[in-house]
């Protein structure tokens, strides 16, 4: 499963700016994959906290080999000591457990979230514990392909705005400009964002990175202990 956008997405962004149009034309078409399912998304953002993308892809992929299916039921019944052995800490583990518990004792509702509207879902994903705004929105993105996500404390996001509109920083004032812009596509915009800040067209310079030490173009990864409610 990808995030789906198509020729109209991509045709209002393009016609919104020019810049951003040269980009969406080098680049083509962007295919990210999504997960579809709410809890198995969330566990899978704890685990990748403050750690490699191929660490999260190594404790995840124990973890569907020995669960096939990731929720609610199966995380509380194999229990926290295994849960620890595919390589999970003390603290993940214990927020993908209360994240479980919450589920079955009706105090999340891992349904109706979907009905709600983005600021909604995302207060409601910052009561887990574990779950910061950050994940929140890339889960809002990533799970519930919501298509006006654009996050502010992503340093990517910072990072490919820089580089295709030649800012030395990226304020809030700044930022809320390019959100009015590329709405209600803010999604999209940041695919594209995302790989202009990893490198996918060479010779963009990171105009706010001269002199200094240049970042690796990764997306923010919140602390586990970011909120405990």
């Amino acid at each position: 499963m990808y995030f789906e956008y198509g020729e109209k997405e991509k045709l209002y962004l393009k016609n919104k700016d020019k810049k951003l149009c040269a980009v969406i034309e080098k680049i083509g078409h962007i295919y990210r994959e999504t997960d579809k399912d709410l809890f198995s998304s969330v566990s899978h953002h704890i685990i990748g906290q403050q750690i490699s993308t191929k660490a999260q892809a190594t404790i995840w992929s124990r973890m569907k080999e020995y669960i096939e299916n990731i929720d609610a039921d199966n995380v509380i019944k194999i229990g926290a000591d295994k849960l620890q052995s595919f390589g999970l800490t003390f603290k993940k583990t214990s927020y993908i457990i209360d994240f479980a518990e919450k589920i079955n004792n009706n105090e999340f509702d891992l349904k109706g979230i979907w009905d709600r509207t983005d600021d909604e879902a995302i207060k409601e994903l910052t009561y887990i514990k574990g779950i910061g705004v950050w994940t929140a929105e890339m889960i809002l993105l990533f799970c519930m392909k919501r298509p006006n996500i654009f996050s502010f404390d992503d340093l990517a996001i910072h990072r490919g705005l820089r580089m295709i509109y030649h800012h030395k920083k990226i304020d809030r004032k700044l930022f809320e400009k390019y959100r009015k812009r590329f709405s209600p596509y803010c999604s999209v915009a940041s695919l594209y964002l995302w790989a202009v800040a990893g490198g996918k067209i060479k010779g963009m310079e990171d105009y706010g990175l001269k002199g200094k030490n240049k970042e690796n173009g990764q997306t923010r990864k919140d602390k586990g202990d970011s909120k405990q409610r």
